[in-house]
């Protein structure tokens, strides 16, 4: 909530309680931005909220409550329609907020609405067995910009990414690096037909020989594969975390699987869904009872052979996550994951815990287009384009924004000509541009203080600029709290749309009236803080020039 929302709500919850010795708490009143200037800076509709209860008309409900308004704030006020009070603030205490943002300065837009709440996010987690894709990055994109903006909306925040270090897919990679490594001394060793044939496992392979040359070759085959496994795993979660890296998205776990199953916590799960009486055995099998908990069937857990299925070990990492304390979890999965999510929260119920302890956010496809065609392969190694290749093409900062300007559940084509054009039409630079132009202004002015007063603030273009400022705190608790960051991309662009507006119109720089000059200034680097805050909550940089 702004301080001018909040300051509203007072004023009124003081009338409503003068006018009709009745107590209202804050979120009972509605305060709203118009979408008509005319129409005031805010609106309520309390009056028409309140026709029930007070048995009154709305329009009565409102001439008495703004009689009994404090008018040290408000300028005017009218009723108008069935019952709706549109409010007129003074401009100098509208203004106020530029200095609420130049006090704050880096933290302006923080808030607390998430009171300490200790949540962790997952997401990423792709299996390290190869290049993240357009998925992965779009995936990262999101969570590491949802992640951002529930710390600055006072959530407490792990950032996790499951390593997938166990099972068949290593194995496979293991083999594969076996052969390219076997191939370095030409020795005629065939890549498995289910193992990874990439080019990256021929770069691991001579790397390994540049280190251990060829003692490999005629070792025990068994712990070779183990050595294999441990250095080619080594090797390509390396070069995912530094894809990442340059994507400017961190962690701060990387939880193995390999420890899940080492350290017996697959077999805890097991034993507290038995002791639960959510499982059963069938055709020599061990199912889980997901159909008391809205599943369409009920899934194995253990197979007949006595091995697991994909859904077992995930549920034990969820334990292990619960165990450690979260409140809640939120899993950031791609699209093929679509059907997995009952069966996972139908889990999570049957051990115990609530359904919605677990939150899953899925993340649909994003088709990369390029001189109007659909970009697949890649021009550096002529295989699938992965996360690296979008960054040589477009940049860590087109990508991030582009990629989270839609909700996550939504499909998009991302046109990667459109992310590098310098012009208007691009988001991205248009919100950069915006940034390096308020940069400019206040370096051509170091010579003029800017001013803590604002009695001369007073055009509309000003004063629209500095009601969509004081909005952004309310934006970001928002967007945390719904995990929804495309909100930021509004709201940025449209910041940017409403400082190109006051610049066309409002002379900034005028010597000739210098007390003017040092309010506007003020604006404008109160401008530029929000918009560097607000960039830097979707992981997007803003650039001094451009």
């Amino acid at each position: 909530m702004s301080q001018i929302e909040n300051d509203l709500k007072l004023e009124i919850i003081k009338s409503v309680k003068k006018s009709f010795d009745l107590d209202i708490e804050m979120n009972d009143v509605i305060i709203e931005l118009p979408k008509d200037v005319s129409h005031g800076d805010y609106a309520s509709n309390i009056a028409m909220q309140l026709a029930r209860t007070l048995k009154r008309k709305p329009k009565e409900i409102a001439e008495s409550i703004c009689s009994n308004l404090n008018l040290d704030i408000i300028s005017s006020y009218e009723i108008a329609g069935p019952g709706f009070i549109n409010i007129f603030l003074k401009n100098e205490y509208l203004a106020e907020v530029i200095n609420l943002v130049l006090d704050q300065d880096e933290k302006y837009g923080h808030n607390n609405t998430g009171n300490g709440l200790k949540i962790n996010i997952e997401y990423v987690s792709a299996n390290p067995t190869g290049d993240l894709h357009p998925g992965h990055a779009r995936g990262a994109a999101l969570g590491d910009s949802v992640s951002r903006l529930l710390k600055m909306s006072g959530y407490d925040v792990t950032r996790e990414y499951y390593v997938n270090d166990a099972g068949n897919q290593i194995n496979n990679m293991a083999l594969s690096l076996r052969a390219r490594y076997f191939q370095e001394f030409n020795y005629d060793v065939e890549v498995p037909e289910d193992g990874y044939h990439g080019s990256d496992l021929i770069d691991i392979a001579k790397d390994l020989v540049s280190k251990v040359n060829d003692k490999y070759i005629n070792y025990d085959e068994e712990e070779a594969l183990i050595e294999f496994k441990k250095f080619g795993l080594e090797a390509e979660l390396n070069k995912i975390k530094a894809d990442l890296k340059a994507f400017n998205c961190e962690f701060d776990v990387f939880f193995s699987e390999q420890y899940i199953r080492d350290n017996k916590f697959v077999e805890k799960a097991l034993n507290q869904l038995k002791d639960r009486g959510y499982t059963y055995e069938k055709d020599n099998a061990l199912w889980l009872k997901t159909t008391s908990f809205n599943d369409d069937k009920d899934r194995v857990i253990v197979k007949s052979d006595g091995s697991y299925t994909y859904l077992t070990p995930d549920i034990a990492y969820h334990l292990n996550k619960l165990d450690r304390g979260y409140d809640k979890l939120v899993d950031v999965l791609g699209a093929d994951h679509h059907s997995y999510v009952v069966r996972l929260k139908a889990a999570i119920q049957a051990l115990g815990y609530e359904q919605d302890k677990l939150e899953v956010d899925i993340v649909q496809m994003a088709r990369m287009i390029k001189d109007g065609e659909e970009f697949k392969l890649s021009k550096r190694s002529g295989k699938a384009v992965a996360l690296i290749d979008l960054l040589d093409e477009v940049g860590s900062d087109a990508l991030r924004y582009f990629f989270i300007s839609r909700a996550a559940d939504t499909q998009m084509d991302f046109d990667l000509d459109m992310a590098i054009k310098r012009s208007n039409e691009n988001p991205v630079y248009y919100a950069q541009y915006a940034h390096a132009r308020m940069c400019s202004i206040l370096n051509s002015a170091k010579d003029i203080d800017i001013s803590r007063k604002f009695n001369l603030i007073s055009n509309e273009k000003e004063l629209t600029l500095i009601k969509h400022i004081n909005e952004f705190p309310k934006v970001v608790a928002d967007a945390a709290y719904t995990r929804m960051p495309h909100k930021l991309c509004n709201y940025i662009s449209k910041l940017a749309q409403y400082f190109h507006s006051f610049y066309g119109e409002c002379k900034v720089l005028d010597y000739d009236n210098i007390p003017l000059s040092t309010q506007r200034l003020a604006l404008v680097k109160a401008s530029k803080i929000t918009l560097k805050n607000a960039l830097n909550s979707i992981g997007v940089s803003a650039p001094e020039s451009m």
